[in-house]
């Protein structure tokens, strides 16, 4: 395979016969819309006929474990045509009462865990302590994890509904836990593990993307790397948002940062437990930037494309962060965009293999992205159970 950046003058046509590559599957892999306008700038990636791997160069490469997380209202053809590439779907998500009741998604997930379990990939629920308004509430997490009674409580009814509903494991993604509560979160992950796998369930956390065990901030301190990589079967780590809604205009995943978590994580927690969070979407800020003011809209990455072929402006790519951005002008307002392509995909792949990471994990599969899954597929055996 081929990642070829479009060149002035360049067309699909004059691509394909450059690259000796068939013109329908540059179209259909990199999800080119009639007329195939194409962006100066633009990553492409280039599947050639001689490339098929044959079945020894199958055998040779490295196993991997993948996920996704995903909404309830993603939509059927999304989801089936990205199953393929999953060994886990993380169904987003499940929440909880200070009285250790469950809340269920608005929206009914059964199809999905059918569909996932038909494509042999493991159905995950996603448990978080999202409060009524949507947003990650520490209060919920405090109730939970200081009361031994309702963990068991939330325990019990996470054992009914998986075992009802299909699910094999579980993801625990709790968020902005408060220092004083670091403790008896971890105590609350083994708890949940070692009854959980008792049924047959494994169970994952999330991990808030840090640098070292003193990283300071309400996202950071209350977590436990090396604590909580012994107690859960594995971790994810959550290397992504550094480019955020209400932040500066930057990469959301900047490849010299994932690489800072990475390592520490590698520091605390062994290979074969840890899967790396990769982005699959990139923000929109109008400029100039206003903290508390400004608020990025969020794009998906073949959405990014589009636009920066109606507004007739060039694709960048910052080396440092293996990130694409550009700026355009609209109603006399300057913005900046940045996401994730095929080439930042292909960097964090590659940093996956060199650290011999367990796996790597999608935030999130709504919208699809299928040049990054092609190249996925292509580079390694992906793990189906």
């Amino acid at each position: 395979m081929e990642i070829y950046v479009v060149q002035p003058g360049d067309t699909v046509d004059r691509i394909a016969a450059e690259t000796k590559a068939d013109i329908s599957s540059i179209i259909h892999t990199n999800q080119l819309e009639y007329p195939y306008r194409l962006a100066l700038g633009q990553a492409l990636l280039i599947s050639k006929q001689e490339d098929a791997l044959t079945d020894s160069d199958k055998i040779r490469r490295r196993r991997i474990e993948t996920s996704g997380y995903a909404y309830p209202f993603i939509s059927s053809w999304v989801l089936n045509e990205t199953l393929p590439y999953l060994s886990e779907l993380s169904v987003f998500s499940y929440g909880f009462t200070t009285e250790g009741d469950l809340v269920y998604p608005t929206l009914d997930d059964s199809w999905m865990v059918n569909d996932a379990i038909q494509a042999e990939s493991k159905p995950t629920l996603t448990l978080t302590p999202l409060g009524k308004d949507g947003h990650f509430n520490n209060g919920l997490v405090t109730a939970v994890v200081r009361q031994r009674d309702v963990q068991l409580k939330l325990l019990r009814n996470l054992v009914w509904v998986m075992t009802e509903k299909g699910y094999q494991g579980v993801n625990i993604d709790f968020e902005y836990i408060l220092s004083e509560d670091r403790d008896y979160f971890t105590a609350f992950v083994e708890r949940a593990t070692g009854l959980l796998n008792q049924f047959g369930f494994y169970v994952t956390v999330a991990l808030a993307p840090k640098y070292s065990d003193n990283h300071a901030g309400l996202l950071y301190e209350g977590m436990d790397y090396k604590a909580l990589g012994q107690a859960a079967n594995g971790v994810f780590l959550m290397t992504y948002e550094w480019g955020y809604t209400y932040g500066p205009p930057m990469a959301v995943a900047p490849l010299n940062q994932v690489r800072r978590v990475v390592e520490y994580a590698l520091s605390r927690i062994p290979a074969y437990k840890i899967s790396m969070g990769i982005p699959n979407y990139g923000y929109d800020w109008p400029l100039p930037f206003e903290r508390g003011t400004t608020k990025a809209r969020t794009l998906g990455s073949i959405e990014a494309v589009q636009m920066a072929i109606f507004y007739g402006v060039p694709i960048q790519f910052d080396e440092t962060a293996q990130s694409p951005y550009y700026t355009y002008w609209q109603y006399g307002v300057e913005h900046q965009v940045w996401f994730e392509d095929i080439r930042s995909y292909q960097a964090k792949f590659q940093m996956a293999e060199e650290y011999g990471l367990k796996g790597i994990g999608v935030w999130q599969i709504n919208q699809l992205f299928r040049a990054g899954w092609v190249l996925l597929n292509y580079r390694f055996q992906i793990e189906k159970f």
